[in-house]
């Protein structure tokens, strides 16, 4: 059993509307697509193998939410997102911030972070 949890929240709302507004943002104008996160784990239509792979091999518990779904059960946070969060005492903890995550240029970059701070 995995003995941390990491919640990776995009910045994106959740539901169907804004998961087609998304796919046609990262088509026509990817450079202002405004979910770093996104754009590293997913391509256009499905998430990225490498990614899978890496979270599947990863001793740690993850979650995934919309910031709108997030925000719903952490009401007064007040940040940019996206961000990832580590949950300790039950409590969701700020452990890599959007600037952090907006500098990243891949997937790679991505886990390389997660497992410096691991």
């Amino acid at each position: 059993m995995a003995s941390t949890k990491l919640v990776f929240v995009y910045n994106a709302d959740s539901g169907l509307f804004n998961t087609v507004t998304d796919i046609a943002h990262k088509m026509l104008s990817p450079k202002t697509y405004e979910c770093n996160l996104c754009s590293i784990t997913y391509g256009v239509f499905k998430i990225r193998e490498t990614w899978v792979k890496f979270l599947e091999e990863l001793d740690a518990e993850c979650e995934f939410l919309h910031k709108d779904e997030f925000l719903k059960s952490n009401a007064g946070i007040d940040m940019m997102f996206p961000a990832i969060f580590k949950v300790v005492d039950g409590k969701s903890e700020l452990w890599v911030d959007a600037q952090a995550i907006n500098v990243l240029g891949s997937v790679d970059d991505l886990k390389q972070v997660i497992l410096d701070k691991l």
